[in-house]
């Protein structure tokens, strides 16, 4: 089963993706050529992952300027940049999603007149979107090279085919190394509070053929102290210069428990993932969430009415706990050094 997670529908100028909300009990897509929808979107994690809301980013920017009636390319591009803007300060964790932006602003930039922009948006919206289909297929041919026939990985939060516009991430070892014929098994973290481990990851490689196990978060020492899990590869949604790497919060807890235990610790990112501009993990921008997605879940609430809450969506892993960073351009080992992206071998 291959998972397009998001697509342009070039016969209708709209951008069609998975609501990973409704996820897996139903299947759905949300088929829009409204930038606010995008937004709303990857808001309320309709379409989530780092990769992902990379793509759909540029693709709001496509929609967004379709909208737009403006004839003369100042106005047009004015405009449009407000509704980038947009765009852009819906989720400020994942790197991808500015960096797409602001991708598609230089393009926007070197036009001279509104139809051309519109081309151009259009055609560099559909360039990325190949770009990382490529790029995940790259992180699973190295990855896989970590991954012997008969291992168990233990993976956190969802960075498969549902987070990126192609096989995934963190996932990608995995879906490469089955395609080599070995047999990897995985334990998919639950992910509280949002359950991307149990509605996503779950759903994914069960509908892929691959042995998957689901546990709750407070499950992962067990399996580890028992000798159950060989390594540990998750994704990531920005990661600074010296290699501290932000993910799905519970990220840093399973690494501090794979060094306890001796077990590898890999983070699987593309390139573009990675903020050169961030000397440490100290200043990635850590999103917060509503605290009724820890006081319940969907409907149904289990907390008591009042009571405090502190919802984090993600939290930072430092360098020294990560065995490697696989990226699309290979496997990064300690000391990291990101400051120079474009001369990474």
């Amino acid at each position: 089963m291959k998972i397009k997670t998001i697509e342009w529908l070039t016969d209708q100028g709209k951008v069609k993706l998975i609501d990973q909300t409704k996820l897996p009990h139903t299947f759905e897509y949300i088929v829009t050529d409204d930038f606010r929808v995008m937004c709303d979107a990857i808001l309320r994690l309709a379409v989530r992952g780092a990769p992902a809301i990379g793509v759909a980013g540029a693709y709001g920017v496509v929609i967004g300027a379709n909208s737009l009636k403006h004839k003369e390319i100042g106005s047009f591009r004015l405009d449009l940049r407000s509704i980038m803007a947009q765009l852009r300060a819906v989720r400020p964790t994942a790197v991808n999603l500015a960096w797409a932006i602001d991708r598609m602003g230089r393009v926007l930039d070197k036009q001279n007149d509104v139809e051309s922009a519109r081309t151009a948006l259009l055609r560099e919206a559909l360039a990325l979107h190949a770009e990382d289909e490529a790029m995940c297929r790259a992180i699973g041919e190295h990855g896989a090279g970590l991954l012997r026939d008969g291992m168990s990985i233990l993976t956190h939060c969802n960075a498969g085919s549902l987070a990126t516009g192609g096989m995934g991430t963190a996932l990608a070892p995995v879906y490469v190394a089955a395609e080599q014929g070995k047999k990897i098994k995985v334990f998919s973290d639950e992910t509280r509070p949002l359950l991307q481990g149990a509605r996503l990851t779950a759903f994914e490689l069960q509908a892929n053929g691959i042995d998957v196990t689901l546990i709750c978060d407070n499950m992962a020492a067990v399996v580890m102290r028992k000798g159950w899990v060989d390594a540990v590869i998750v994704g990531a949604d920005r990661i600074a210069a010296n290699g501290d790497a932000a993910n799905k919060i519970g990220t840093y807890t399973v690494a501090l428990l794979a060094k306890h235990h001796g077990i590898p610790f890999y983070v699987a990112a593309p390139t573009s993932t990675v903020d050169h501009s961030l000397t440490s993990g100290d200043s990635i921008p850590i999103e917060e969430r509503s605290g009724e997605e820890v006081a319940g879940f969907g409907n149904v609430r289990t907390a008591p009415p009042g009571v405090n809450t502190f919802n984090p969506a993600f939290d930072v892993t430092p360098h020294e706990l990560i065995a490697a960073i696989i990226t699309e351009k290979g496997i990064h080992r300690p000391p990291y050094n990101f400051h120079d992206i474009a001369n990474l071998k």
